[in-house]
């Protein structure tokens, strides 16, 4: 089975609102919900597990039921950081679900997800053991030191930015979680970079600049903008 695990443990100080990012309503919708009915709708995914902030978890409930979220297994606590909150997430699938299991680990404020790129991340994965949603770098990437100039620069060609859903093995990722906190690491940003100071080897999946994260209030314009021109394209 592949399962959606679905982050939605941030506050969203950046989004300078009282409400989490993910929370917050565009057209009458939460965020999450357009993420959640990304999965929903997806033929190949199985069940959906959200790890959400606390004091949220009977509002969000509430919602999926309100949208016929019908995939939605459980919603479990997050944790102090992003690696605290998966690891919450990916126990709790453990109790439930079989070792060979893929589990597709994204981000509830990335609601443009699309179904080519979950496919691709089920694709890459089950053949190659895990899968990266990537995108080309295509900016000039300068090196600094002190934060404020830059006397290098990274060649790009080098480049890949990442994106979610990125996804491994149930047991690939109880190991990993389990192994990162023997070894001291307890506050990797994501779970490719967890992987990658584990030593292991990481493969691409198909990414998208239209799979953006909604972090600042400009995002969320995007977003709006997105959605109208989903809307006029599935007009004609």
């Amino acid at each position: 089975m592949n399962i959606a695990l679905v982050i939605a443990g941030g506050s969203g100080q950046r989004m300078q609102q009282d409400i989490p990012k993910q929370f917050l309503s565009v057209n009458d919708k939460p965020v999450i919900i357009y993420t959640l009915e990304a999965f929903q709708r997806h033929p190949n995914i199985g069940a959906i597990v959200v790890v959400c902030i606390e004091g949220w978890q009977e509002i969000l409930a509430a919602y999926c039921k309100q949208f016929g979220i019908t995939k939605l297994e459980s919603i479990v606590p997050g944790g102090p950081n992003g690696q605290d909150s998966i690891r919450n997430g990916i126990m709790d699938i453990a109790t439930r679900h079989q070792d060979e299991d893929i589990i597709l680990i994204h981000d509830a404020i990335r609601p443009m997800v699309s179904e080519e790129i979950i496919s691709d991340c089920i694709r890459v994965a089950s053949t190659k053991g895990n899968a990266i949603s990537v995108v080309p770098c295509t900016a000039a990437m300068l090196s600094t030191v002190d934060g404020e100039s830059s006397t290098g620069m990274v060649p790009r060609d080098n480049l890949k930015t990442t994106q979610t859903p990125q996804a491994a093995s149930l047991g690939k990722l109880v190991w990993a979680h389990k192994e990162a906190l023997k070894r001291g690491i307890t506050a990797s940003v994501a779970t490719c970079t967890m992987f990658i100071e584990l030593g292991e080897t990481l493969y691409f999946s198909l990414g998208s600049e239209k799979n953006l994260k909604l972090t600042t209030p400009d995002d969320l314009e995007i977003f709006n903008a997105l959605l109208i021109s989903r809307k006029a394209s599935w007009l004609h």
